[in-house]
């Protein structure tokens, strides 16, 4: 996949000197080392640990992550998104189709992502922590490889790049850990390594007034219902990614426009869209992710990847094609920009998500997929204000399912239990309805799937310790208080039956 112009792992590497030099000048007091805030980095540290000349040479680096997004673009064949601007870093590099998160809400995700380790290795996994904790000793944060390198790190936020983005991580992490938001604010010369945040897709969506998406045009999965509320509600979802693709447009204008356009730009999303039934669990469209890397004469063109991959392989990637060392004690493998095998298997976890406690882990392979609920008796709809709020479509099918309006298909996650483990068939099943695990014909790779789940939880889930009970009564007291003042707002108290609720939604959505 490289061209044989580039070899980063040529570069040279740091003397034990540097190394003991820019320890010592880190060890400083902040106001003797200048100003990281502002992205301004002291002559000295910059001098001591890395030679200029020598570190000028490493690529920069540029990540657009995007929220809650599953690959819903034109590029990877949704007729009704018009998404030229990350079309176009496709058509210019790889696109990236069995890329899969290791949790599919945020904070568990992302501590994934930062740190290239499962976050039920590190105490990572219950999403969000009210009293985080620092990183095991040994081990760190993947940007400060490419900060001690001599690399400008930055993570700045798409609609204000004078303002930090989303981090969201459930460990405590060095303030300092970041020189800056922009790329602009680096030394001249300086590479860099950066993060662009945006908040699409994450809900409230909102809607494109130069492409409105026809509602009647929008093809459903069939665990949801065909309904007009439905389809406005997903219409929408796929408008924000339009309104999404028109800002990392004005980000690559930008970084044209600086004369940075032999970067190595990545987008991706941090897990997969925010529909009932898809964040917060492991079913494919919770997890499944797009990521497309461009680098002109760096990348073949038009290149499209079906290896097996994990997001926690996305920074030790990057690592190892700017030349750097990549942490030996960490899960994630430096599998993109190169022609070897993928994963035989990812694996993804979901736990607490703010009050709704659960633990569900997952195995998949490129044709199977492996899902073991350790709470079976307790439902798919568990109390979530977050979605009680924010999903229409939950409401929606409640109202049919009391009607007795629903398929099977739809009615399965209405079920007051749910199977201890479920085994789904990708390849001929990919919207994952028909559960094999019972199905005798199946029973070796349900056995094969088992028993690696099994091995993999034996080294890499903290998760079988049980956290506090009262963290999570905490969070349903404020998550209730939360409902409650939402159904205030709405003038709903009393009134919150799931027609009410689908009323408000009509109203609100279907003008």
């Amino acid at each position: 996949m490289l061209s044989n112009s580039y070899n980063p792992l040529a570069l040279g590497r740091f003397t034990c000197l540097t190394h003991i030099l820019a320890c010592f000048i880190l060890a400083l007091p902040v106001d003797t080392r200048g100003d990281a805030s502002k992205g301004v980095l002291p002559h000295l540290f910059f001098a001591a640990s890395v030679p200029l000349a020598q570190v000028a040479q490493r690529p920069n680096i540029l990540i657009l992550m995007a929220e809650d997004l599953s690959p819903d673009l034109a590029c990877y064949g949704e007729p009704l998104v018009h998404s030229p601007n990350i079309d176009g870093l496709a058509k210019k590099g790889i696109r990236y189709d069995n890329v899969f998160a290791t949790a599919s809400v945020c904070s568990p995700a992302r501590s994934g992502i930062l740190t290239g380790i499962y976050q039920t290795r590190i105490d990572s996994h219950q999403h969000r922590n009210f009293n985080p904790q620092p990183l095991p000793a040994d081990i760190r944060v993947l940007h400060e490889i490419f900060k001690e390198a001599g690399y400008f790190v930055f993570n700045g936020d798409a609609d204000d790049l004078s303002q930090a983005g989303k981090v969201d991580a459930n460990f405590v992490m060095d303030e300092n850990s970041f020189d800056g938001t922009d790329w602009r604010q680096r030394r001249e010369g300086q590479p860099f390594f950066g993060f662009i945040q945006f908040d699409e897709t994450h809900r409230d969506f909102a809607r494109d007034p130069y492409n409105p998406i026809n509602p009647d045009d929008v093809v459903l999965p069939p665990y949801y219902p065909d309904h007009p509320l439905a389809r406005r509600d997903w219409a929408d979802y796929l408008e924000d990614i339009q309104i999404l693709d028109r800002k990392v447009g004005a980000i690559l204008e930008r970084l044209q426009a600086d004369g940075e356009a032999d970067t190595l730009i990545i987008f991706v999303g941090d897990h997969g869209r925010p529909m009932l039934r898809d964040k917060q669990f492991l079913y494919d469209p919770g997890l499944h992710v797009p990521l497309i890397a461009s680098w002109p004469g760096h990348l073949e063109k038009g290149k499209v990847d079906d290896r097996l991959i994990s997001l926690i392989d996305l920074i030790p990637s990057c690592l190892q094609i700017a030349g750097l060392d990549v942490p030996g004690n960490i899960d994630g493998k430096p599998l993109l920009f190169k022609d070897i095998p993928g994963r035989d298997y990812v694996f993804a976890t979901r736990d607490r998500t703010g009050e709704a406690a659960d633990r569900i882990r997952m195995i998949r392979s490129k044709e199977f997929k492996l899902i073991r609920n350790f709470h079976p008796v307790r439902p798919y709809t568990t109390f979530s204000a977050y979605k009680e709020i924010q999903y229409p479509v939950l409401h929606l099918m409640r109202m049919l399912h009391h009607r007795n309006e629903l398929t099977p298909a739809q009615a399965l996650f209405f079920a007051k239990t749910r199977p201890f483990e479920e085994l789904y068939q990708i390849s001929v099943d990919m919207h994952e309805i028909n559960n094999l695990a019972d199905d005798e014909d199946f029973s070796t790779i349900r056995y094969e799937l088992t028993t690696k789940l099994d091995e993999w939880l034996a080294i890499n889930d903290s998760g079988i310790i049980p956290e506090d009970y009262t963290i999570e009564v905490d969070w349903y007291l404020r998550n209730q208080r939360w409902y409650q003042q939402t159904l205030e707002e709405r003038g709903m108290v009393g009134d919150d039956t799931p027609e009410r609720h689908v009323e408000y939604w009509t109203e609100r959505l279907m003008r």
